[in-house]
């Protein structure tokens, strides 16, 4: 094409036979290289019973040395055959493949300009950008709709409101088995799995603080009332109920030119649950006749509407989901401090319904022949069953008219159909309550009694052995921390469901009754699981399923308020138990290839023996017999790096301990000293095909002792989370993450993540350290999470003694940033070495380092902030006062910082 020339469209080669022949496989074009381009297109084509094919074919082109041509190729979706010649003659017009290019590029740099960073080096400037648009490809891209001319945020203002384009399920194309969906629409996005979302949303406050707390309340309402979540998470939708009659007629009347029009849009909008792309795709379709601009229509709807979180069951109850709650807290928490006791306490949130329910442990344990057919052992299978009753609850809110299912069947309700509620402390304190209940036999790991695993979902066999998982112990330790933190603080009341009061009785009576026992732990423990601590178990056990069979299909809509005075205590017994069960777990520790179970580092993972047994007289669907266990042992695994990246967040305020767990991770089985990275896992050599999928890959391939990006970022967080600057930095440099590597090596892109790298333990050398599958993955947001630390630090927004908000920013960067081997970097007018970055994608932020030095976790000695209006405040000392740093985080009035150190 040129600007003057209408572009040539070429004809298309959809007959596959014609080009590969026989070939089924598709990987040798025989039959085109039996004819040739011209013959195909002069011979007649067939794509019927058969996969079509979409080669643009070019009968013969001369190109000349120095010369090129470019075969541009448009793949989209119509909704009627007879659509395709007007898009072609569209797309056919003079410069419109150029434009698209154009755009193309201006987007991404549109998309990604509120991270734009200017350090000494290059690389990790445009790593940033492109770790931030990957992450929000697969994590979504907050956007701000409704009221979006004022500053107010969304807890301030109902008729701001959030939503998540461009997010889809894992978020690349390399991943097809995920077959991700995107909306074909304005606002493109799509489902995607929980924990990815969970995960790559963690920051969003951080740069776009008119989200205020919508991530944190969207993923607590998931929480359901047996301590699960559902697997997929959609985007939000909107909808207007029948009360809001009045506001839907004024709002179509306003929007449209004729009454017809605005009666169907009306009727659009009352009819259900709506997404923006949906609605401008009604309106397409149905001709509706509106006079306002897109964004000025949206806006004005959006506003008004009622935002709906919105989710799918999916299969199995993962273990991990809610691990990234207290990620999310704290990132809320880190930018609105005075929000908080509101959020916490003044907030209901509903409790999400699936159509799945956990069996209890008689239903579950099921004596099976071993793998080898020689014995029979104990395994915990088919751990949740569909749940017809609970379909048939759902299915009360079926509209005839529609066929379709109204969402609020998604949400537990009472009996009465009262949708229940509870307020976010409440629904954490239910949470840690019930993972507290889901200890394993010896008090250590969290049962996987859902039927899935937690983060490393290639142990899928691990719920099948009685497994159990210290990851998410050391979560829930933190948890309980948490929780405890705030009713001790505001030393308010919390008002809990019934039934969990009554769950809570018999499982704090438990504790008084093994304490009043007289056990303690022996020196050397046992593998055998003690009678007192098994007994203990199938109490707290049996207390965790009557309660979950209370709430199975309804809450009784009773409530009991608990005080302050009633729960710092209870919480205090529970962390001082769980923290036994973490000593027991050293103490028990790893066992594995190379390793006799002294590296003195978390372990990840145990599975428990059930060594006796009484049938109970039930068999499963497969006709095998049903058993209540009587007595069990523990089984260990060998290290992953799972259980020092979880078990450090429970350290991290401990330098020195968090050295010691650095220094012997290094040197344990961990370390692939080859490639200067860290394994998934430890060798697995020896290890039973029982434990999970990742027993059939070679070592060094995929989750058996490869280099996982998504883990190691984890564990690099935590080193900076931990303050150990001085070696975050030096595995950053050294190779450790992506920016850093040869390129050669890893063979793609250093700005894109793989999911893992071959390791070393991988049996082809030419493959140590080449990076495989999709480039979106998890580590995304670990990345961004360690540049909020490098530049904002972890609290830049505090409360004074006044409790009125502060603002001081914490760096952690290294001197090579101001200024390397590479680039002599860049100074103000008085000679300092400067770096600049976009807080909140809009305020211009330096900083000024005379000494040109190492700025590790050092505040500035003053600032000097630039406002919108040509005024300026300048501020000697560390802290931001209050008016000034609520400006700030309000964005709009603020042109620049300039901090010097």
């Amino acid at each position: 094409e040129t600007e003057d020339t209408t572009a040539e469209l070429l004809p298309i080669v959809y007959d596959t036979n014609k080009v590969f022949g026989e070939v089924t496989p598709l990987e040798h074009p025989a039959a085109l290289h039996a004819s040739s381009v011209e013959k195909i297109l002069e011979n007649p084509q067939y794509g019927d019973a058969r996969t079509s094919s979409a080669f643009a074919a070019v009968k013969e082109v001369v190109i000349k040395p120095g010369e090129n041509i470019t075969i541009a190729s448009f793949y989209g979706k119509a909704n009627h055959i007879d659509e395709v010649p007007g898009i072609a003659d569209y797309i056919t017009t003079p410069g419109y493949v150029q434009d698209r290019f154009d755009r193309a590029r201006s987007l991404v740099n549109e998309l990604t300009a509120g991270v734009e960073t200017k350090t000494a080096n290059r690389l990790f400037n445009g790593a940033v950008k492109q770790q931030f648009l990957d992450n929000s490809l697969r994590g979504g891209m907050p956007t701000i709709l409704g009221n979006v001319d004022s500053d107010a945020n969304y807890d301030e203002d109902p008729t701001v409101k959030v939503f998540h384009a461009f997010s889809r399920i894992h978020g690349d194309l390399e991943r097809d088995y995920n077959q991700f969906k995107i909306e074909p629409a304005y606002f493109s996005q799509g489902p995607g799995n929980y924990r990815d979302i969970a995960q790559n949303r963690r920051d969003d406050v951080t740069f776009l603080p008119r989200i205020a707390s919508f991530d944190v309340q969207m993923f607590l309402s998931y929480i359901q009332a047996d301590g699960y979540e559902p697997l997929t998470v959609e985007a939000v939708s909107y909808m207007f109920e029948q009360e809001d009659e009045e506001t839907v007629f004024e709002l179509s009347a306003k929007h449209t030119a004729d009454e017809n029009s605005g009666d169907v849009l009306s009727k659009v909008l009352l009819g259900g649950p709506f997404r923006p792309g949906q609605l401008f795709q009604l309106i397409e379709e149905l001709n509706i006749n509106v006079t306002s601009k897109n964004e000025v229509l949206l806006n004005d709807i959006i506003g008004q509407a009622t935002d709906r979180a919105m989710a799918v069951y999916g299969s199995g109850y993962w273990a991990d989901h809610w691990d990234y709650y207290l990620d999310l807290i704290e990132a809320y928490t880190a930018i609105y401090p005075d929000g908080v006791e509101s959020l916490m306490y003044e907030t209901d949130l509903r409790y999400f319904f699936s159509t799945a329910t956990v069996k209890p442990r008689s239903e579950k344990y099921v004596l099976t022949p071993t793998f080898d057919f020689k014995s029979k052992h104990v395994q915990q299978l088919d751990a949740t069953y569909y749940d017809e009753d609970k379909a048939a609850e759902q299915g009360a809110f079926l509209d005839p008219t529609t066929g379709r299912v109204s969402i609020d069947a998604n949400w537990q309700r009472t009996a009465e159909g009262k949708a229940f509620t509870s307020t976010p402390i409440v629904k954490l304190f239910l949470l840690g309550a019930i993972k507290y209940a889901m200890r394993d036999a010896y008090g250590m790991g969290i049962e996987y009694e859902g039927g899935r695993p937690g983060w490393n979902d290639a142990m899928n066999g691990l719920p099948g052995m009685i497994g159990s998982g210290m990851p998410e112990t050391y979560e829930m330790y933190e948890l309980l921390k948490y929780v405890h933190s705030i009713v001790s603080t505001y030393e308010r009341p919390i008002v809990i469901p019934a039934e969990l009061e009554k769950m809570l009785n018999t499982i704090n009576k438990a504790l008084d009754d093994l304490q009043a026992s007289g056990y303690e732990d022996p020196d050397e423990l046992p593998l055998d699981v003690p009678k007192e601590l098994f007994s203990y178990w199938d109490v707290v056990a049996a207390a965790r399923e009557t309660y979950r069979n209370d709430v199975q299909y309804y809450f009784s809509g009773n409530i009991t308020s608990l005080s302050s005075d009633k729960v710092v205590p209870m919480l205090e017994a529970w962390m001082a138990e769980v923290e036994l069960g973490m000593e027991r777990a050293m103490k028990i520790s790893s066992y594995g290839d190379e390793d006799d179970g002294t590296t003195g580092i978390a372990p990840s993972y145990f599975a428990f023996e059930v060594t006796k047994y009484k049938k109970n007289g039930g068999k499963n669907d497969e006709g095998h017999p049903l058993v209540n266990a009587l007595s069990m042992r523990v089984g260990r695994f060998p290290l992953f790096l799972e259980g020092p990246v979880r078990y450090m967040k429970t350290i991290q305020d401990d330098k020195e301990e968090m050295k010691d767990v650095y220094q012997k991770v290094l040197d344990s089985g961990l370390r692939d000293k080859e490639l200067s990275m860290y394994f998934l896992s430890a060798s697995l050599k020896g290890q039973s095909y029982d434990m999970g999928r990742m027993m059939a890959f070679a070592p060094g391939w995929l989750e058996n002792q490869s280099i996982w990006t998504h883990m190691s970022y984890k564990y690099y967080l935590q080193l900076i989370r931990g303050k150990l600057y001085e070696e975050f930095f030096e595995e950053m440099k050294n190779g450790g993450m992506m920016i850093f590597m040869d390129p050669v090596v890893y063979g793609r892109s250093l700005m894109e993540c793989s999911s893992f790298l071959a390791s070393s333990a991988f049996p082809d050398p030419a493959f140590h350290g080449r990076g495989f599958a999709a480039r979106l993955s998890g580590s995304t947001a670990e990345f961004m999470s360690m540049y909020k630390l490098m530049f904002l630090g972890p609290k830049p927004f505090v409360l004074n003694d006044s409790n009125e908000v502060e603002m001081q920013l914490t760096v952690a960067l290294p001197a090579w940033l101001f200024e390397d081997e590479d680039n002599e970097g860049t100074r103000d007018k008085d000679g300092n070495l400067i770096v600049s970055f976009m807080l909140f994608g809009k305020i211009l932020v330096t900083y000024h380092n005379p000494d040109g030095g190492d700025l590790f976790g050092v505040p500035p000695k003053k600032y000097l902030i630039k406002m919108k209006d040509g005024s300026s405040v300048h501020v000697d000392g560390s802290t931001i006062p209050t008016e000034t740093a609520t400006a700030i985080r309000k964005v709009v009035s603020v042109e620049s910082i300039d901090a010097f150190f």
